[in-house]
């Protein structure tokens, strides 16, 4: 594979090439294609969410092959983002329809859950994870070799693309029906909870992929260890009868209020 960059005669990018690939000119070439869609692929943005599912090494895969064309290990490509966002719309107005809020309710919880949700604690859990790996995880910490924070971002993005399918969609069929998973009935939050437990189980696996894909990384295996806190949980909460759906809709109708 040829190098899309070529070094000047002391080792070094050129100015233009430099310049091309800081922060800031990926950051602007990001946000300036969210709003032509024409440039957008969502055929292969919906690709990556089945394969999220299904195989989701696939997707990191394809993250490697833009490192090596692209020089770059973040999505310059925001159809992943913009699809998400129509997921996580769409979902919490079923929401709020199964929770029988109004129309002024039901687009005061949108806003809290795109702004605050999505992305506040998205930006909180991405800088975090920026910062951890940079600091504990680099095998040789140096200048040339980081993990970018557009590609911290994109992890957690993949990370909660399952998540927000299992516990803002499939569980909305349980709420009221099935099973009832709102109710304090046995079956009911056993079948909640177990969702909770996959849904958050996939946050984890997809996060530990993410990084663990990244050839400067070291111990990786660190971010499987919270598996072992989500079994003890998921164990005590059956035990004791805690409802996490029920928890989750409480919350919903009081941020509306």
């Amino acid at each position: 594979m040829l190098p899309t960059t070529s070094p000047n005669t002391n080792g070094s990018l050129g100015s233009r090439d430099a310049a091309r690939h800081t922060a800031g000119a990926k950051r602007y070439k990001y946000l300036r294609r969210l709003f032509h869609f024409r440039q957008m692929d969502f055929e292969f943005a919906l690709w990556q969410m089945l394969y999220l599912f299904t195989s989701p090494q696939r997707v990191y895969r394809n993250f490697h092959y833009r490192k090596q064309t692209k020089d770059q290990w973040a999505r310059d490509d925001p159809a992943f983002l913009v699809l998400l966002s129509i997921w996580l719309c769409v979902s919490t107005m079923g929401f709020g329809l199964v929770l029988d809020m109004g129309v002024f309710e039901t687009l005061k919880l949108l806003l809290w859950v795109v702004f605050v949700d999505c992305i506040g604690v998205g930006l909180l859990i991405s800088t975090l994870m920026w910062v951890i790996s940079n600091k504990y995880l680099l095998k040789h910490p140096s200048r040339n070799f980081d993990v970018e924070w557009g590609y911290a971002f994109d992890v957690h993005l993949n990370a909660f693309y399952p998540l927000l399918v299992i516990l803002h969609f499939l569980q909305l069929f349980f709420i009221n029906h099935l099973v009832e998973i709102y109710s304090d009935w046995f079956l009911g939050y056993f079948v909640g909870n177990t969702l909770w437990l996959i849904a958050i189980g996939y946050y984890l696996y997809i996060t530990f992929l993410g990084y663990s894909a990244l050839p400067f990384l070291k111990n990786t295996v660190v971010l499987l260890y919270p598996f072992s806190l989500l079994g003890l949980l998921y164990v005590l909460s059956i035990s004791l009868g805690w409802n996490f759906t029920k928890g989750l809709c409480d919350f919903y109708k009081y941020r509306v209020r």
